[in-house]
């Protein structure tokens, strides 16, 4: 078998002519940029030089020579002066074998030793080892054709057919890095022990490292899990407890319980490769050219700037399977390391896993019960990937929003990740929230079979290939809205000062650990609603909606439109909102144009309106942005069943009613500052004409219903009026069944099939309306605020002024609503009178404290002095939902 063209091969004879011959025929293909230019400025005049190569190859022999030549430097070709080494170049590793042989890395302890035994006996004699690192095709540009990506440098040491079309393809953009030279002779000195084996393994090792080191800067860290972090997981101490744990518990030998705590690693770790993620990028290009007609980014700039320095987490919020996409693909084109995204084991299919693997997606399972071999594992995996500064990306909402609303957050991904960074607290984690707002949803029509019963399809092959036909459609624009980032340091510093001294060893968690994880969940869920973007079928969805046949007159449209968007304009919710540069004609053109509205023409003025399918489709945007109208909606709630009302009833009564909104759309305000958010609020609805101040701006009146004014404050007030309702039927259906009778399981199933009823009767379009997860929020923050306690049993408890509650809610929702939640949750339904004399026995009997009972008395004689408010339906105004004692009779935990 001939010898195989290596540098080592080369070394032991003078290079023959076609080694020059080669140098001529590679020429063409290549164009080599050194790093410094003139690295002839590093060497010391008079020591020869022995050059250190990483691999042993042809190619990167023909390249270093003509390097040298052209940047003045000896040449490795010729003989090292002094030793027995026909060759001044070094390699660190080679290829066994002719073709196909095996890589295999080896510490060059004899080229080493022999330079080593030069120098003995000699103390004035150096040798300059300079360390030469090669790359072909290192950074390809986002022009570059995407098959020339794939042949791009990277971490795997190839072959020589692959290295061979590298530098076909990719030859013109090779790097040559000459790093500064190490005096042997100044090594040998500090080590004192020259000869010794273990010198020249510890050389080569610093060599090694070296390299390691210039090549994660050049080209990025290596991110091949399988090769890097696999190993240090399954070799941490908490995993090694496991496995032993594991093997004692079911009886099987240590090495069958490492094999499966490795099968679970691989199942779990990403396989992130830089190739396939430019590959990648070119396909997505047209296939997002296709779909929409654009991605736009608002506020990047700023989450960039503040990146360095930290280990990033996005946790975006979750509308669709092309979130995923969509981030990584804007992340890369914009400069920027594509995360590691966390993605559940259902999305794991034959073929695409593997490519979702390569991108950077880890997986992980629905429930880590039942398995600690598995949790171990999986929280190893998450703390090597931030101990080693990897941007994540997670969706703390679980799964993806079926209703468009943000979803309650689940906190285990944030749990891990707060331990993860307490082990080992070298780089502050920083959580980069991120909005994204689309104007129509591939899933759009499974979400809505889901909410109104339909089982959840399971992802499958055949299901992805069945759902290829939604590309046929045009789907809009999207938008990708970075918010205000948020420090993890000054959450662990509120909750504990020394969080820093904790025992990372320790598997209990820390007391307040939870509360720092929940406050960090609401925040990053705050932050998200602070960047949305409101754009035009958003603004379509909150007016359209909001009438009874889904129907407006265009001009009562435009005039809709236009107050939405001066609204959000003089009333800005934060700094990072967007919104849409579309004056109200075009909004509504363009809601032709994708279809979501249809106009009807008619001789007194066209009609536009929304078919009842896509009513239920349009009800996603409308929640999407509902948080921005909640302060409107709430003044103009106070409104819909009465002509006159104090502005300080209306402050008052928003600032008892907020937590339970607050809690529903993750408002950023507390109570004090809701309440100048009503103010600012109210002065906007006076300055536009839709209610009127009188006697100093104290009373508040809106015109009368017919006017137009009082329209577009019904069209407002619509948008909030159901989570009063399901508020209302949750207070209802536990008053009727009385104390002690239901847990909170079977309030929230009560009252979702109450609501699923009454949206029978009504025909309402939101099948959030039901939805049971709004209903468990509810209800939990009833349990927060002390309203509702669960007994010894598991039985909810409550003392009277529950009861009183749904006296309270004439204030805002109308007879007609009142009596059709009563008369399916089985309360009396014959009148009024009933309800009123209910309540009214309850306030009178009801022990209120001191303080609160003095503000009502004052609020009543206020509404006597300046004016009653009128409810339409006749009814008399009681304002204030009461609070519960303070001290309730032992309620369990």
């Amino acid at each position: 078998m001939p010898t195989p063209f290596t540098a080592d091969s080369i070394s032991r004879q003078r290079a023959p002519w076609w080694f020059h011959l080669a140098g001529h025929l590679l020429q063409p293909w290549v164009r080599i940029r050194r790093d410094p230019v003139e690295p002839a400025v590093l060497l010391q005049t008079g020591a020869p030089v022995c050059y250190v190569i990483e691999r042993d190859g042809f190619s990167d022999a023909l390249i270093l020579d003509r390097a040298c030549r052209e940047a003045g430097l000896p040449s490795p070709m010729q003989a090292l002066l002094g030793t027995r080494r026909r060759r001044s170049v070094i390699a660190l590793a080679r290829r066994d074998g002719w073709i196909f042989g095996r890589i295999r890395k080896r510490a060059p302890h004899q080229p080493l030793r022999q330079l080593v035994h030069s120098l003995e006996g000699l103390p004035e004699r150096d040798i300059q080892i300079v360390p030469v690192s090669i790359y072909v095709g290192r950074a390809p540009s986002r022009d570059t054709g995407w098959f020339r990506v794939l042949f791009s440098e990277n971490w795997v040491m190839v072959g020589r057919f692959r290295r061979m079309l590298a530098l076909l393809l990719n030859g013109r953009d090779t790097v040559v890095h000459f790093s500064a030279p190490i005096s042997l002779r100044s090594v040998l000195d500090e080590a004192g022990d020259k000869a010794s084996e273990r010198f020249t393994r510890k050389l080569a090792r610093v060599l090694r490292t070296h390299f390691h080191r210039i090549r994660a800067v050049v080209i990025g860290p290596d991110l091949s899990h399988r090769r890097t972090v696999v190993d240090a997981v399954l070799n941490a101490e908490p995993v090694r407890h496991a496995i032993n744990a594991s093997a004692a518990k079911e009886k099987i030998s240590r090495a069958k319980a490492w094999r499966k705590a490795q099968k679970l690693v691989l199942e779990i770790a990403a396989d992130y490769s830089h190739p396939v993620v430019r590959s990648s990028s070119f396909l997505l290009r047209n296939f997002w050219n296709k779909l929409y007609d654009g991605i736009a980014m608002h506020h990047f700039d700023k989450a960039r700037a503040a990146a360095p320095g930290y280990e990033v987490v996005y946790v975006p919020c979750h509308r669709s399977h092309a979130d995923y996409l969509l981030m990584s693909y804007q992340l890369h084109v914009s400069g920027v390391v594509v995360p590691h995204i966390a993605a559940g084991v259902n999305l794991n299919l034959p073929g695409i896993g593997s490519i979702l693997r390569r991108g950077g997606a880890f997986f992980l399972r629905r429930s880590f019960k039942g398995n600690a071999l598995y949790s171990v594992v999986f929280n190893e995996y998450l703390a090597q990937l931030i101990d080693r500064g990897v941007p994540i990306e997670y969706f703390i909402e679980g799964g993806r929003s079926r209703t468009g609303r943000l979803l309650a957050p689940r906190a285990g991904m944030l749990v891990m990740t707060v331990r993860a960074f307490l082990r080992a607290p070298r780089r502050p984690v920083l959580f980069q929230p991120v909005y994204i707002g689309y104007e129509k949803l591939m899933e759009g029509a499974s979400y809505a079979g889901e909410l109104s019963g339909k089982p959840k399809e399971k992802e499958s092959l055949l299901g992805l290939l069945r759902g290829l036909k939604v590309l046929r459609q045009h789907y809009g624009h999207v938008a990708l809205n970075f918010g205000e980032p948020i420090e993890l340091n000054p959450l662990l510093d509120a909750a504990s000062s020394t969080w820093r001294d904790i025992d990372t060893q320790s598997e209990a968690k820390p007391e307040w650990l939870n509360g720092v994880t929940d406050r960090l969940a609401e925040q990053i869920q705050i932050n998200i609603n602070r960047a949305a973007d409101v754009n035009p079928i958003n603004l379509l969805a909150l007016a359209l909606l909001a009438t009874p046949k889904h129907a407006m007159a265009e001009n009562d449209l435009l005039a809709q439109l236009a107050l939405s968007k001066a609204l959000l304009e003089e009333l800005p919710y934060s700094d990072r909102i967007t919104l849409t540069p579309m004056n109200p004609a075009g909004i509504i053109a363009y809601g032709e144009q994708m279809g979501w509205i249809q106009r009807v023409q008619h001789p007194l003025g066209d009609v536009l309106s929304v078919d009842s399918e896509q009513a239920v489709l349009l009800s996603y945007f409308r929640n999407n942005v509902l948080h921005l109208n909640a302060t409107a909606a709430w003044v103009a709630c106070c409104f819909l069943n009465n002509r006159r009302m104090p502005r300080a009833s209306v402050v008052r009564l928003g600032r008892i009613i907020y937590p339970f909104i607050q809690g529903e759309l993750f408002l950023p305000w507390d109570g004090r500052g809701f309440g100048a958010q009503v103010q600012a609020t109210i002065d906007f609805f006076v300055r536009r004409g839709l209610l009127e101040a009188t006697d100093d701006g104290h009373m508040l009146e809106r015109g009368p219903g017919q006017d137009d004014g009082a329209f577009q404050l019904k069209v407002i007030a619509r948008s909030l009026i159901q989570a009063f309702e399901r508020y209302y039927i949750t207070i209802a259906a536990l008053a009727r069944h009385g104390r002690h009778t239901l847990s909170a399981a079977e309030l929230e199933t009560t009252c979702t099939l109450i609501a699923q009823r009454l949206s029978l009767i009504n025909e309402l379009s939101a099948p959030e309306f039901f939805d049971k997860a709004l209903f468990r929020g509810f209800i939990q923050k009833l349990r927060e605020r002390r309203v509702v306690w669960t007994d010894d049993n598991g039985k909810l408890d409550y003392d009277r002024s529950l009861e009183s509650m749904v006296h309270d809610a004439r204030m805002i929702l109308s007879r007609e609503v009142r009596h059709s939640i009563l008369k399916i949750t089985g309360s009396d339904d014959s009148g009024d009178n009933k309800e009123l004399a209910a309540g009214q026995g309850m306030a009178d009997t009801d022990p209120v404290g001191d303080e609160l009972h003095a503000r009502h008395v004052d609020a009543e004689q206020h509404i006597h002095a300046h004016g009653t408010a009128r409810p339409v339906d006749g009814s008399t105004e009681h304002e204030t939902l009461p609070k519960p004692p303070a001290s309730p009779p032992q309620p369990s935990p």
